[in-house]
């Protein structure tokens, strides 16, 4: 099973563009992600001063919490970030959203890359909407628990 969900993970966490990223120094807050499952990693950009950054300079531990109802899926994903810079890999991930937040763009020199690097995730894949409820009646008739799809950890 561990296989099957960390390929659904995958499959799903690429559709969903955020979460609550936070490390031991850094309280978490709203970050969007992109997706390197070849390496995988985790990729965000934020600016150099922000509490996250500082704390990625020491390689922190993470943690990285996402919920999506529509591509139901919700993970903890536990891993160390670190500050990089790496300008390929910034030209692969910049986007409209991340030019909202910099005056200069990718140039401007508070840009900061930070790489997530998975190492476990406790993942639970449902299959939402209709099954939900047919479940949860299904759960009320019968006195028992609702199948809720699929539930387990990752070691990446």
């Amino acid at each position: 099973m561990a296989d099957t969900l960390k390929e659904e993970f995958w499959d799903r966490i690429e559709d969903i563009r955020t979460g609550m990223l936070g490390t031991n120094t850094a309280r978490s807050v709203p970050m969007s992600h992109y997706v390197d499952e070849d390496a995988n990693a985790l990729w965000f950009i934020t600016a150099k001063g922000t509490d996250l950054a500082k704390s990625a300079e020491g390689r922190a531990a993470a943690e990285y919490l996402i919920a999506s109802k529509d591509e139901s899926l919700w993970a903890r994903i536990d891993g160390p970030v670190s500050a990089v810079t790496n300008p390929t890999e910034l030209d692969k991930i910049w986007n409209a959203i991340a030019g909202a937040w910099f005056e200069d763009g990718k140039q401007d020199p508070d840009v900061q890359l930070i790489r997530f690097d998975l190492t476990e995730a406790e993942v639970w894949a449902t299959d939402g909407g209709f099954k939900f409820l047919y479940e949860i009646g299904k759960a009320q008739l019968t006195g028992e628990k609702p199948d809720m799809g699929k539930h387990g950890t990752i070691r990446f």
